[in-house]
């Protein structure tokens, strides 16, 4: 009988046993992806949309009545065209007015100024000699100063004849005129924008006011052209707040050299309020927000190894985690959403 007893007891141990390795060979491994934490960089920014301006622009009108003709644009062999880059100073039009020019009379009074100039050189060296007096030194003294005022107002009355850029820049607007046409003063004749830099005036929020100063770094994108982006910087910031909106205004000037931008374009600006250097930083989206705190997972092992971490710097992608990682932990980046701690995983690609 106590044979029998034993048999049994014996059979129930390695029974129970058996069932504990069944439980553990069908446990299912969740399929999860990792990826080893490095040390990388993070910026924390304020995110604003608005429109760009161009930082100078001029429309020019005809400040002299004459004949219309459209100049040769030298970049590319054929008359101006809207698009057209052009430099300061550089003839986009003229206009010909053989009556205002005979009544300039430019070269009658450069010949003047000529001869006034050596006429009073003679007379300083004369009076230097005692052979004039100071009056008459300062009679062609004045002569010479009144022809040379006359000479330089006769260049700046001729040069109204000329249409020329006020800056570097881009013809926007240039209205047709069939070459010949008379043109009275006061007409549109071209416009001219520099839009190698462009400003924008974005409103933030007040609780940012403190924070956000000039010389601040601005990233600056638009849908149009998704694969480049600007660089640009604060250079304005309002001291107060819209009582209405809570918010303030600040100005950011754009670096736009390659004219990738256009003025009118809607753009998105990405102020850099604070960046750190050679820490540790995760993809936002993984974090689980527990009663324990901020939660992710490590693969140690085979499992899955719940840590709490605390963050510093966060942007809408990424979080800076100051502790609970370290270098080299494998941390799971796919599958986390239904694991435990301690979890059997399987690290897939």
């Amino acid at each position: 009988m106590k044979r029998l007893i034993l048999l049994i007891m014996v059979v129930a141990l390695f029974s129970s046993c058996g069932g504990d390795d069944a439980d553990i060979d069908t446990e299912i491994s969740v399929p999860v992806s990792v990826q080893e934490i490095v040390p990388g960089s993070i910026e924390q920014f304020i995110t604003a949309t608005g429109t760009v301006n161009s930082i100078a622009e001029m429309t020019i009108t005809s400040e002299k009545s004459g004949d219309y003709f459209l100049q040769q644009n030298r970049a590319t062999g054929k008359p101006f065209a809207i698009g057209d880059r052009v430099t300061e100073g550089q003839i986009i039009a003229r206009l010909i007015n053989e009556e205002e020019e005979n009544n300039i009379r430019i070269d009658s009074k450069k010949l003047h100024l000529e001869t006034s100039r050596l006429d009073y050189e003679k007379q300083k060296s004369l009076y230097d000699k005692g052979g004039v007096t100071l009056t008459e030194l300062k009679n062609s003294e004045r002569t010479y100063m009144d022809a040379e005022y006359d000479y330089k107002n006769a260049v700046i009355q001729l040069a109204k004849l000329q249409i020329k850029a006020p800056f570097d820049g881009v013809i926007t607007d240039l209205p047709y005129y069939t070459p010949g046409t008379r043109l009275e003063m006061g007409k549109v004749v071209v416009q001219v924008m520099d839009y190698s830099n462009l400003y924008l005036d974005v409103n933030l929020p007040g609780k940012n006011l403190s924070s956000i100063t000039p010389g601040f770094s601005v990233r600056i994108m638009n849908y149009t052209v998704p694969d480049d982006t600007l660089a640009g910087s604060i250079t304005q910031v309002a001291t107060t707040l819209d009582p209405d909106t809570r918010s303030f205004k600040a100005s950011i000037r754009i670096d736009n050299d390659q004219f990738i931008l256009r003025p009118g374009m809607f753009v998105k600006a990405e102020i850099v309020t604070a960046r750190h250097d050679s820490t540790i930083v995760i993809p936002k989206n993984i974090i689980l927000v527990k009663q324990r705190g901020k939660t992710v997972f490590i693969v140690e092992k085979g499992a899955a190894q719940e840590r709490v971490v605390s963050t510093g710097l966060e942007n809408p992608d990424y979080i800076e985690i100051l502790e609970g990682l370290k270098e080299d932990d494998r941390l799971v980046i796919k599958g986390f959403e239904t694991l435990r701690n301690r979890s059997r995983v399987k690290v897939v690609r």
